[in-house]
């Protein structure tokens, strides 16, 4: 074998793996498009958001308060919507317990402000209708003995108290800083899309949680546009893995017509690239 050759095996060992790892960044999880500053893959997405969604059977959001389903993600407003099958709604009561999200998560994709936390089922001596009322609002003009009187599931506190049990509409940051036996209220429902909701009656209005998030302009847009996925690269430093913050777009290949004369290795060699972008 000549010394060529050799060479251009020995160089083509050396092709930088990280870049090939890009291509395998999945697109979709359950038909729902998985889009920059998301990724279900190492290395795929922006660091701060890669592997916050996990690609199984109903596309989880995991916090630790639970399992929340995902159920679209709009990349025009950068608002994913979230769904907890534990929750009660209009039609079902389900049994007591919190929202948590984890300070990470409750500071780069916390709930939209147009998502609204219903606590029923109050104490009268509940610190949201006492020492903290501003915390509630109204919301589309919209009252608590209209939950109480429409839903199903909520009437059960108003036949079993007699009267309308007090009710709060408020926003997340009362449920993250105030646990729901702190606010002394047994159950919660939220509903999204809040302005939309004017004349619209509980039972058709949108339960679940929309959430917000905001990046950086990196030029990742201009990278799908091209057909290119967008990513960062991380390496290990014994066990721990460092994520480079720069954002990295990653483009097909640009296979060259090969000309007739030319070495089949060195054409090889010539193509076997992708074309990597640091924005």
């Amino acid at each position: 074998m000549s010394p060529f050759a050799l060479l251009t095996i020995f160089m083509l060992t050396l092709l930088p793996l990280p870049a090939l790892t890009f291509s395998l960044c999945h697109t979709s999880c359950n038909n729902i498009p998985i889009n920059y500053p998301f990724g279900v893959d190492d290395g795929c997405g922006a660091p701060q958001y890669c592997k916050m969604l996990n690609c199984s059977i109903n596309l989880p959001f995991i916090t630790p308060s639970g399992t929340y389903k995902v159920q679209g993600i709009d990349y025009n407003k950068k608002t994913p919507t979230i769904y907890d099958p534990s929750m009660s709604t209009c039609s079902i009561l389900q049994p007591h317990h919190d929202f948590v999200m984890s300070e990470i998560k409750s500071v780069i994709i916390p709930p939209a402000p147009d998502t609204v936390f219903t606590l029923l089922n109050c104490s009268r001596d509940s610190s949201v209708l006492n020492h903290y009322r501003s915390l509630c609002f109204n919301f589309s003009g919209h009252s608590y003995d209209e939950l109480y009187g429409s839903c199903t599931s909520f009437r059960l506190f108003h036949l079993l108290s007699n009267n309308t049990p007090p009710c709060c509409f408020t926003g997340y940051d009362t449920v993250k800083y105030m646990s729901m036996n702190t606010l002394d209220c047994t159950h919660y429902t939220t509903v999204y899309n809040t302005d939309g909701l004017h004349g619209v009656a509980p039972l058709d209005w949108i339960y679940g949680i929309k959430l917000s998030y905001s990046v950086p302009d990196t030029g990742c847009d201009r990278c799908g546009r091209s057909g290119g996925t967008c990513g960062h690269l991380s390496t290990k430093t014994g066990g721990t893995r460092l994520a480079h913050i720069a954002s990295t777009c990653v483009t097909r290949p640009t296979v060259q017509k090969r000309n007739l004369k030319e070495n089949p290795i060195t054409y090889k060699l010539k193509n076997l690239h992708l074309d990597k972008v640091n924005l």
